[in-house]
């Protein structure tokens, strides 16, 4: 049993930010209060050994689910794994992913689903959800089997990667998925605008030469999807939104009374097309990074609520990939490990975000849209939740990750404000910033009694 004592709770879920004390029992959350008592304790623990992390000037989170995960299992782990991909989550304070289809084979059959499902199941660290492809093959031409991809584990459907460009495709496709009560995840992109641009088209890609994307790319793929949401009734999550138009169509498609919801990157809440050089090929992107107005739009809408959800959209690729010229070099930020302490710095710090709307962003709106457990520590929940010091540094080095890439544009550099442990369903898989390498679940519940407590510094037996 755990017992954090004087913890700043944040909890969404329910309303609270303020000091708290958890108890954990087995695998869920058995009580939140004020000031427990050693035999208020005592009396919830029945005997069990109960472990005490003091939480005194630290945060307690319901664990954060990021909706947009690209682990590269099957077909290029040689840049992530299900395994490593895992870890980086856990380290990152994430406790659940939702893993992308876009492998090589494509997650397009119940097989590789289970596949997925069942990778995840024996790391053992982070809950691993599958995601899979809308149409066979990311083709964008004939729709997958959506009920039996459901009962294989999937939690919802993406192309993503490469947009459903066929308008009739994506129609059927959120007509279908109402079956499944599963969300559709779209890529939003018009191929033709698109093309092969490099960067936001703006004054910043004419200085440099380079081929830019304009925001209409996205607005015109966005406006599509929301029109066809709004016919259908069907459930439509938009992936990565970059651009003030887009917010602005979706702000109005909401107060319509459109079944979406949406996300943004932790990178176009942060950097803008400014930050981009010729030689700056960490903060190559698709969507590319947009303009300063940009920016303020999305950090706005991600404060009053027409942006849902936080997600990294992590892409590991190999260090030799990133070093290509930009225009070679393939677009992607590695950000399972970075992203929260980012945030925290850039926007929490400042007073951009508070830390109740960070966690519902990146805890409790994705468990409620992709109807899954966790983004709450309600008692009777599972206790996925981490433990966030505000105060912790660290420097991000290629040593630091347990990624297996690093292309990220925080490399070399110290962030402030980590998970200093993390718990997914009562499991203790983060102590003191290293990955408590434990058995798998079901062992692990086994031999749970034998835990040292060393990180909280004091043991005492309930029933001593």
């Amino acid at each position: 049993m755990w017992w954090l004592r004087n913890v700043w709770m944040v909890d969404p879920g329910q309303g609270i930010d303020g000091s708290r004390d958890v108890l954990v029992k087995g695998e869920r959350v058995a009580c939140v209060a004020r000031n427990l008592t050693r035999d208020e304790v005592r009396s919830q623990a029945g005997g069990e050994t109960v472990e005490i992390v003091e939480g005194q000037g630290k945060y307690l989170f319901p664990g954060l689910i990021d909706v947009h995960t690209h682990l590269r299992e099957p077909g290029f782990e040689e840049t992530e794994d299900i395994q490593s991909g895992a870890a980086a989550a856990i380290k990152g304070g994430f406790t659940a992913v939702l893993a992308m289809a876009n492998t090589n084979p494509v997650l397009d059959q119940r097989a590789l689903v289970e596949y997925v499902r069942h990778r995840g199941e024996q790391a053992g660290l982070a809950r691993v959800l599958p995601v899979a492809a809308v149409s066979k093959g990311l083709r964008g031409e004939e729709l997958v089997e959506m009920h039996e991809l459901k009962e294989a584990g999937a939690v919802a459907f993406s192309d993503d990667g490469r947009p459903l460009a066929n308008a009739e495709v994506m129609r059927l496709a959120l007509e279908y998925a109402k079956i499944t009560g599963l969300p559709i995840i779209s890529h939003c992109e018009d191929p033709n605008l698109a093309q092969d641009g490099l960067m936001h088209l703006g004054a910043v890609s004419l200085r440099l030469g380079l081929k830019g994307i304009p925001a209409s790319a996205e607005a015109a793929m966005v406006a599509r999807d929301l029109l066809l949401a709004e016919e259908t009734g069907g459930k439509l999550h938009l992936a990565h939104i970059s651009s003030k138009a887009s917010v602005e169509l979706i702000r109005q498609a909401k107060a319509n009374g459109v079944n979406v919801t949406a996300e943004v990157n932790p990178h176009h809440l942060i950097f803008c097309d400014e930050d981009v050089s010729l030689s700056s090929t960490s903060l190559k992107v698709n969507p590319p990074l947009r303009s300063r107005a940009d920016r303020r739009a999305l950090q706005e809408a991600l404060r009053d609520g027409t942006i849902d959800m936080i997600a990294t959209d992590h892409a590991p690729h190999a260090w030799e990939e990133k070093c290509r010229p930009l225009a070679d070099a393939p677009c992607g930020i590695n950000g399972l490990e970075t992203s929260l302490a980012a945030v925290w710095q850039y926007l929490v710090e400042p007073g951009c975000l508070s830390a109740l709307r960070l966690v519902e962003a990146w805890s409790l709106n994705p468990a409620r849209r992709f109807g899954l457990s966790g983004g709450t520590l309600r008692p009777g929940e599972p206790a996925d939740m981490i433990l966030f010091d505000p105060n912790c540094r660290e420097m991000v080095t290629r040593a630091s990750l347990c990624s297996k890439s690093s292309n990220t544009p925080f490399l070399d550099q110290e962030l402030q404000g980590f998970a200093v442990m993390a718990w997914v369903g009562g499991r203790l898989l983060l102590k003191n910033r290293e990955i408590v390498r434990t058995e798998p679940p079901a062992a692990a519940r086994r031999a749970w009694s034998e835990v040292s407590g060393e990180t909280a510094g004091r043991t005492w037996v309930a029933n001593a």
